[in-house]
C-alpha cells in the first residue's frame, strides 16, 4: 500500500488484481492501530469497513463497469457529520449519547459512489478551535511532531490523511478549519464555494460560514471527491443549483492574473520563512509567464473581529437548541426548569464553546446589537464588495495559509486571543464565501511544513484545482 497514495493508483491496482479492497482496508486499519496514540479517531468502523470491502471485491469481479467513481477510496469523516445509525457527538459532552438519525448529503454521495467510511475523527468541540485540543476525547497529536498540535478544528481529519489511515479526510471549514490543519500537517486542504456542497447533516456552528471541505495528499483525488459531493440539494436551501465542477486538468498553457496583498506579506505576525516561501512562489509564477500584481486591501485588520462577532452570534443562536430537554445531556436532580437549563448546558459544553456562546449572546443583546452585530454585517458587505472587484480583474489571490507553523501543544489554550488572531489569512474566504485551497510547502529553516493559500472567484473550483496542480 505504500505506493498507493492516490485514487487512480489504488483503482489501477484493484483492476489489475495486484490488490483487493479487503487488503486496502486491512492496510488502513493496521495504520489506525499503529497511530492510536495520536488520538485521531473517536470510533473506527472496522467490521463495517471489511464487510463493505468484501462486497466491493465481489462487485468488481462480477461486473467491473458497475463500481462507482470512488471505488477504492477509504474516507474518514469529522465528528460533526451525520452518518445514520452511527454515534455523533461533535466532540461534546452535550451530545454524549446521540446517534445520527440520517446521513449527511455529502456523506451519502460518496457512499453512493462506493467509498468506504473507516471512522469518525476527533475535532474541536462543535468545530470551535484551531488546535484540536478543545474536545471531550482529549487532544489529537500532530503526526509529524507529537509535541505539536495538528491545527483545528479538523485537525484529526488532517492527521488521518497525513498518517495514511485513509485516502480522503472529510472535514468542515468555518474560518479555516480545513486549510489551517492541512498547512500544519503538510497536505492539501480545500474549502469550496459556500453552497457548493450541501450542509444538510453537518452540525451547525456558524451557518453562513460553515462549509464541508476535503483533505487529501493529491489534487486529483480531491477533484474527484469534490465533483461527486457537489450539487443542489432540496434539503439545504443555501445549496447552489449549479453544475458540479469538472476534474482538474494538467493545464500548463493558461496564463493567469494573480494578485497578492502587500499588507499580508508584511504582517508583523508572519514568520519570515513563510513570507520568503510565498514570495518565492510568486517569483516562480512570474517565470512561468503569469502576471503577479500587488493590490490594496485596506480591510485586513477588520477580518478577524468581523469573523468572530458574526460566527459567535450565529453559534449562540445555533447552540441554543442543546438545552437538555429536546435532546442532549440532561442534568440530574434539578429543582426547577431554570436549574435544568443552567446545569445541563454548564455540564455539557466545554470552556471554548461557553466562551463563544457568551461572546455571541453579548453582541446580539439589545444594548449592543447595532454597535457590534450590525456593524460587523456592514463590514462583511464591504469585504465581499472588495473581493468582487478583485476577482473581476484577477484570477487568483495568493497568500499564506497561516502566520506560523504548528504550535507546541498547550500554547494556545493559555492565550485564546492569539489563537483567534492566527486566523487572519483563512477567514477571508469564509467571510466572502469564496473557494480556497492550502498547498503544502516546506523550508529547510522550518521544523514543520506550512501552506501557501490560493483563493479564486466563486464556483471556479475546477480552475482553482488545475492551478494548484501547477504549483
Amino acid at each position: 500500500m505504500s505506493q498507493l497514495t492516490s485514487l487512480s493508483t489504488i483503482q489501477q491496482a484493484l483492476r489489475d488484481g495486484s490488490t483487493t479492497m479487503v487488503d486496502v482496508v486491512q492496510s488502513y486499519i493496521n495504520r489506525t492501530k499503529e497511530t492510536d496514540h495520536l488520538n485521531i479517531y473517536v470510533e473506527v468502523f472496522e467490521e463495517e469497513a471489511f464487510a463493505k470491502a468484501k462486497a466491493l471485491d465481489e462487485k468488481l469481479e462480477k461486473d467491473p463497469s458497475s463500481v462507482g467513481q470512488l471505488f477504492g477510496a477509504v474516507a474518514s469523516i469529522k465528528d460533526v457529520l451525520c452518518y445514520k445509525d452511527h454515534k455523533l457527538t461533535a466532540a461534546s459532552n452535550i451530545l454524549g449519547s446521540f446517534t445520527a438519525q440520517f446521513t449527511a448529503t455529502a456523506v451519502q454521495r460518496i457512499l453512493d459512489e462506493d467509498a468506504i467510511i473507516i471512522g469518525r475523527t476527533n475535532c474541536d468541540e462543535f468545530a470551535m478551535g484551531s488546535t484540536n485540543e478543545h474536545t471531550r476525547y482529549g487532544p489529537t497529536l500532530n503526526g509529524l511532531d507529537e509535541s505539536r498540535v495538528p491545527g483545528g478544528s479538523s485537525g484529526a481529519a488532517a492527521v488521518s490523511v497525513e498518517r495514511d489511515t485513509c485516502l480522503i479526510g472529510v472535514g468542515s471549514d468555518t474560518g479555516g478549519s480545513v486549510r489551517q490543519p492541512a498547512a500544519f500537517c503538510g497536505i492539501y486542504g480545500m474549502k469550496p464555494t459556500y453552497g457548493r456542497i450541501s450542509r444538510y447533516g453537518l452540525i451547525a456552528y456558524g451557518s453562513s460560514f460553515d462549509q464541508i471541505g476535503l483533505l487529501t495528499k493529491d489534487i486529483d483525488t480531491m477533484s474527484v471527491a469534490l465533483s461527486i459531493m457537489s450539487g443542489s440539494d432540496p434539503m439545504d436551501a443555501t445549496c447552489l443549483n449549479v453544475e458540479a465542477p469538472g476534474l482538474a486538468s494538467a493545464d500548463q498553457e493558461s496564463k493567469y492574473k494573480i494578485a497578492y496583498i502587500p499588507e499580508v506579506m508584511n504582517h508583523p505576525g508572519l514568520k519570515p520563512e513563510i513570507k520568503m516561501g510565498c514570495e518565492e512562489t510568486l517569483e516562480k509564477l512570474k517565470k512561468q509567464g503569469h502576471s503577479c500584481e500587488a493590490i490594496e486591501f485596506d480591510l485586513l485588520s477588520y477580518l478577524v473581529p468581523t469573523y468572530y462577532v458574526l460566527t459567535t452570534a450565529e453559534a449562540s443562536s445555533n447552540l441554543s437548541r442543546y438545552d437538555g430537554i429536546r435532546y442532549g445531556h440532561r442534568a440530574d436532580d434539578v429543582k426547577d426548569l431554570e436549574e435544568l437549563y443552567e446545569r445541563s448546558r454548564s455540564e455539557g459544553f466545554g470552556t471554548e464553546v461557553k466562551r463563544r456562546i457568551m461572546m455571541g449572546t453579548f453582541v446580539l443583546s439589545v444594548g449592543y446589537f447595532d454597535a457590534y452585530f450590525t456593524k460587523a454585517q456592514q463590514v462583511r458587505t464591504l469585504i465581499i464588495k472588495r473581493l468582487t472587484e478583485v476577482f473581476s480583474e484577477y484570477d487568483f489571490i495568493v497568500l499564506p495559509t497561516t502566520t506560523d507553523i504548528a504550535w507546541p501543544s498547550g500554547e494556545m489554550i493559555k492565550d485564546p486571543i492569539s489563537m483567534y488572531l492566527a486566523d487572519v489569512y483563512t477567514v477571508l474566504a469564509n467571510l466572502g464565501g469564496y473557494p480556497a485551497i492550502s498547498i503544502p510547502k516546506s523550508s529547510d529553516n522550518l521544523a514543520m511544513p506550512y501552506g501557501v493559500q490560493v483563493m479564486s472567484d466563486k464556483c471556479t473550483e475546477e480552475k482553482l484545482l488545475s492551478f494548484a496542480k501547477q504549483l
